[in-house]
């Protein structure tokens, strides 16, 4: 890639009223700019006390500057950083007199994610680590704080490399078996390739595992009510929302539309959806709301699944619950969880089984429970210390490579006439993983990903 080398400014603090701002300004050879600045001599990584005058030699702003030499600064280029008060005036103009000041080395404003993307093209971070560095900036909960600095601190990139050497040990074990015929399927037996297809197999579903685990956490997740009609879902999402959203009576079939309220789990964003109850019905427009329940069950990431724990027959319920889990994988929507809950704990005459999850949406008995079940399956608590902090890329981009890594199976069980199809495709399977470090990945999608970043980041 052509690495950019026009010097970059812009604000690297949130824009708006505060104490402390600061200007960032990278790029190669910033010594002319450095010798126009009022200080006798600027040291390396020291914080030296200037005046930023305007053209008539009027104070705009007194503050701190801090020079980081090329390599040894964030984008791998000169950077220097100006400390100073953080109006969003005064940062305007600070901005503005160093670019006439810079008018000479032609600097200009950066571009949303460009002093990432620099530290990315000049080989200071990978593209995970890059990432890694919006998604802290954009994390909502402690448990996202964690794993973006995981990320950050280069886990994510470790797994991937890693898994990207075993497939290039194996390609090169395949390839120069190919050129002695008779002997390929005896030298890969005895170099032991099949059980280091199984290792990279293993390995690479466990970082999958893990990854979706860490989109959920990063994304939040879509939270369904479902059941028959009147088992108390509009009075659960009230309960879980802390406020009436939902209308609640006795009559069943209140709920003829989806309800959609977002609440928060320990910083998880969800966004819960209450649905009209599922039954056959001959009213026009509960059919609708009927269709739209099930629509949004295909969508979910967890179903709840409520039952009437006061109910003597089961046996509709039951049927029920065999439908969702069959429209589930119907839609291959293999990653959504099913709870089954059982309401109306505060009306039930026998205790029942006690492996069964039971609340009280009305008096509130079993929520907190409830609450805990969804954040383990969100991984909250669960593997905490393992999970990645994925974006959609990076779990497409491992689906692919382990699609391609299935495929490359077949060709091995067939013996010598696949071979070569064997290693294309583990080479296709490396290439997918090469794309979510930045190695393989096109221009255009590069520019894409920064674009998203905040400015000055």
């Amino acid at each position: 890639m052509q690495l950019k080398r026009e010097p970059i400014i812009a604000q690297a603090t949130a824009i708006g009223k505060a104490g402390i701002g600061v200007v960032r300004i990278s790029g190669e050879g910033l010594q002319p700019l450095l010798e126009k600045l009022s200080i006798d001599k600027v040291l390396p990584r020291h914080a030296h006390l200037m005046q930023l005058k305007d053209a008539q030699d009027q104070l705009i702003d007194q503050g701190l500057l801090i020079y980081f030499p090329a390599p040894y600064s964030f984008t791998g280029e000169d950077v220097l950083e100006f400390h100073g008060h953080g109006g969003i005036l005064v940062m305007n103009l600070v901005i503005q007199r160093f670019m006439e000041i810079g008018q000479s080395i032609h600097l200009r404003l950066a571009k949303p994610g460009e002093f990432s993307e620099r530290a990315f093209l000049n080989n200071k971070i990978d593209l995970t680590q890059a990432e890694a560095i919006a998604d802290l900036i954009e994390a909502n909960s402690v448990a996202a704080i964690k794993s973006a600095n995981r990320s950050l601190s280069g886990v994510f990139s470790k797994k991937i490399n890693s898994l990207v050497e075993q497939l290039t040990h194996l390609r090169i074990l395949v390839e120069a078996t190919l050129d002695f015929p008779e002997e390929e399927i005896e030298f890969l037996e005895n170099a032991h390739a099949k059980e280091q297809w199984q290792a990279i197999y293993e390995e690479l579903l466990g970082v999958i595992s893990v990854s979706k685990q860490g989109a959920l956490l990063r994304n939040g997740a879509l939270v369904v009510l479902a059941g028959a009609p009147n088992v108390g879902k509009s009075s659960l999402i009230n309960q879980l929302a802390q406020q009436e959203v939902a209308i609640v009576t006795p009559i069943a079939g209140t709920t003829r539309d989806r309800i959609r309220e977002e609440i928060s789990l320990e910083g998880i964003p969800l966004q819960i959806v209450d649905t009209a109850g599922l039954r056959k019905s001959d009213d026009a427009v509960e059919k609708i709301g009927i269709e739209r329940s099930w629509s949004a069950i295909k969508e979910a990431d967890i179903v709840l699944f409520l039952r009437d724990a006061s109910a003597a027959n089961q046996e509709e319920s039951e049927i029920l619950f065999k439908e969702i889990h069959a429209s589930l994988v119907q839609f291959q929507n293999q990653s959504a969880h099913v709870i089954e809950v059982w309401n109306k704990q505060d009306q039930m005459t026998h205790p029942g089984p006690q492996d069964r999850l039971y609340i009280s949406a009305k008096s509130g008995f079993g929520i907190e429970a409830l609450k805990k079940g969804i954040l383990q399956i969100l991984g909250w608590e669960s593997h905490a210390e393992d999970l990645i902090l994925a974006r959609q890329r990076h779990i497409d981009a491992l689906n692919k490579a382990l699609k391609h890594l299935m495929n490359s199976q077949v060709y091995l069980s067939q013996g010598n006439a696949s071979l070569e199809l064997f290693a294309e495709e583990l080479r296709l399977a490396q290439d997918e993983l090469g794309e979510i470090t930045g190695k393989l990945l096109p221009d255009d999608l590069l520019g894409k990903i920064f674009s998203s970043f905040c400015i000055g980041k």
